[in-house]
């Protein structure tokens, strides 16, 4: 169906075109008076171009009494006909659809940034089962389903890495330029591509859970008719209808000129006004999608522009959401700190405590090589792990653990830990057949641009705050670092609802930010709620009016400017659509415009605006 509804609309845009150039040529041939037929050739425009709007026209009135500008336009053309301006009305018409067409390749330019995603969907996977590889459709792919992709194949669904080496082009997903290495154990997703190398994978998320269809679900809720001020445009564009029939009638009774009726007929279609913000809500869109943005509410740009409080979630949001060790310490001089962290590296590698992974991963990144078995190793649930690493008893977790084993910490060890402890850090403390090494100290790592946003929204007169689930140590410090003046620790999630509702009760509009299921009232509670895509739970995603699919935070300042730059587009166009409406009415009404010469007028403010709105696809701030 899907199909058929994409075949169609191109084929209609392709009619379009077709009948616009035979109109343009007729119209022409008008003006040189060239004469193959009976009739003037301007009415090749008026069937061409003009039955289609009057059917619209027709329609609307009769479906739902829906007086827009169709109406106008129709009466223009019908009025110009019975007058005898033939080449008028064919003018207008002409000009009309191709002012429609304009605004139609920029809402499709616009969203071609987001709905390219719809057709990267794959069709087929191969799925490996009893030793034998068979093609089948992706929709039929179960989660635990073991799949093999080949060099430059989509990725079918979620799923971890088992087996091979390769890399990955992810651009579709996060913007990243360049292709990612995977190996086993890596995450890989769905509607990615496989650059080079065979791999073999394990399904976890398919089907409507998979990262493209969920990308796919707020593409399709993405309506620009949904902004506020699209309502204000279509409600004056109302009145200007029966503005202009008013006025249109008092012309020809007081001057008894029915061409200049026509005339104000004519430049009184409120196109350009109409045209103003869908135009510019849709080109925001797509210039939006292209910075990482998925925008699921028409009007939550329109709303992004009046916040002035943004209040960030600190785990996943400003921070990646993963520990890290950030400092290790040893408690003898005849120990090295590199000593000290491979031990403990090796002692935590069989562990599949997130804290003990943490470890081996960055050791694994600061020395660059492979952590070595240990000897044994025993899990101690809640407390640590014990391994014998080289012939030595390895101890390695909380402070319970070494109590437990009767291991002195020197008062002057405790002081050094309790400082770190109180800068928001989880301790891992080691010790070796007996005696106290010393420790690592893990934190969730800050997002290295978190900084440059803060900054960046401050300069822009944003007060950001705070709201985290955290103890009050580590809010403390990451607030510091970032120089975020305001925090609340501890927070539940109906802690951050209260926050919210409280601010916007004393008239401030609040922009949450936020990643977990916990932030999800407060997403939806929020003026603006916006999602971190990539790490972001569903229940999320789906609560915020918009997604940050890459979860490069240091995007977001654009997004805030560019929606204050929509805002201003949308002022210009109405202002300079009523002007115009205006002043054409004025030039009318004394005669100087004839409904040729007021055709024109009128049409080439309905494209000056689409062209001004057409803009904004590709602005950028600058400096």
């Amino acid at each position: 169906m899907k199909k058929l509804e994409t075949l169609l609309e191109w084929g209609g845009t392709r009619r379009d075109i077709l009948f616009l150039i035979l109109s343009a040529l007729a119209l022409l041939g008008s003006i040189l008076d060239l004469k193959p037929f009976s009739f003037d050739l301007a009415w090749i425009a008026i069937v061409l171009c003009g039955i289609p709007i009057i059917l619209e026209a027709f329609l609307g009135l009769t479906a739902s009494f829906d007086i827009k500008a169709d109406v106008l336009v129709s009466i223009a053309l019908i009025a110009s006909v019975i007058i005898g301006e033939d080449f008028a009305a064919g003018e207008v018409a002409f000009i009309m659809q191709l002012g429609g067409l304009l605004e139609d390749l920029t809402v499709s330019k616009a969203r071609a940034g987001i709905e390219k995603l719809v057709h990267l969907t794959p069709r087929t996977a191969r799925r490996l089962s009893g030793g034998k590889e068979e093609i089948i459709p992706s929709e039929l792919v179960q989660a635990g389903d073991l799949l093999r992709v080949l060099p430059g194949e989509t990725i079918p669904a979620d799923g971890i890495l088992l087996s091979g080496q390769t890399s990955v082009d992810q651009a579709v997903m996060t913007g990243e330029s360049l292709p990612v290495d995977k190996g086993p154990g890596d995450e890989v997703s769905s509607g990615t591509v496989n650059q080079f190398g065979s791999f073999d994978m394990k399904a976890v998320r398919v089907g409507e859970d998979s990262s493209i269809q969920r990308m796919i679900r707020l593409v399709q809720s993405a309506d620009a008719g949904k902004a506020k001020i699209v309502g204000l445009a279509d409600r004056w564009a109302t009145w200007i209808v029966v503005i202009a029939l008013t006025a249109a009638a008092l012309t020809w009774f007081f001057s008894g000129e029915i061409l200049r009726a026509v005339t104000i007929l004519v430049v009184f279609c409120p196109c350009a006004l109409v045209l103003a913000t869908p135009t510019a809500v849709m080109a925001a869109i797509g210039n939006a999608a292209k910075h990482g943005f998925l925008v699921k509410e028409g009007d939550a740009l329109e709303r992004l522009a009046q916040v002035s409080d943004i209040t960030f979630d600190k785990t996943g949001t400003l921070t990646y959401g993963t520990p890290k060790v950030t400092a290790v310490h040893t408690a003898r001089q005849d120990l090295s700190e590199k000593e000290l962290y491979l031990s403990a590296a090796i002692a935590e590698l069989r562990s599949e405590h997130p804290l003990g992974k943490a470890v081996v991963r960055c050791c694994k990144e600061v020395f660059g090589e492979e952590i070595p078995q240990p000897e044994s190793f025993r899990m101690l649930p809640g407390k640590g792990v014990k391994s014998l690493v080289q012939g030595r008893e390895i101890l390695a977790g909380n402070l319970a653990l070494l109590q437990e084993y009767k291991i002195q910490i020197p008062p002057s060890e405790v002081r050094k830990a309790d400082r770190s402890l109180a800068s928001g850090c989880t301790m891992i403390y080691v010790a070796a057949n007996g005696i106290y090494w010393g420790f690592l100290a893990l934190s969730d790592a800050l997002r290295e641009d978190a900084g440059t946003v803060i900054s960046a929204l401050k300069a822009a007169h944003i007060t950001p705050v705070l709201l985290t689930g955290d103890h009050k140590n580590a809010s403390q410090t990451i607030a510091h670092k970032l120089q975020i003046d305001e925090f609340l620790s501890g927070c539940l999630p109906e802690d951050k609802l209260a926050w919210i509702e409280k601010r916007q009760s004393c008239g401030r509009q609040v922009c949450m930010i936020g990643d977990g299921i916990n932030d999800a009232p407060a997403l939806k509670k929020a003026f603006v709620g916006i999602a971190m895509g990539g790490v972001g739970s569903d229940i999320a995603i789906d609560a915020a009016d918009i997604a940050l699919v890459n979860d490069e935070l240091c995007q977001l300042p654009h997004l805030l400017f560019l929606a204050r730059r929509m805002m201003f587009t949308i002022r210009c166009n109405l202002t300079f659509s009523m002007a115009l409406n205006f002043l054409a009415i004025a030039l009318a009404i004394t005669g100087i415009l004839n409904p040729v010469a007021g055709a024109l007028v009128h049409n080439a403010g309905s494209v000056l605006v689409i062209i001004h709105s057409a803009f904004l696809l590709k602005w950028k701030k600058k400096g």
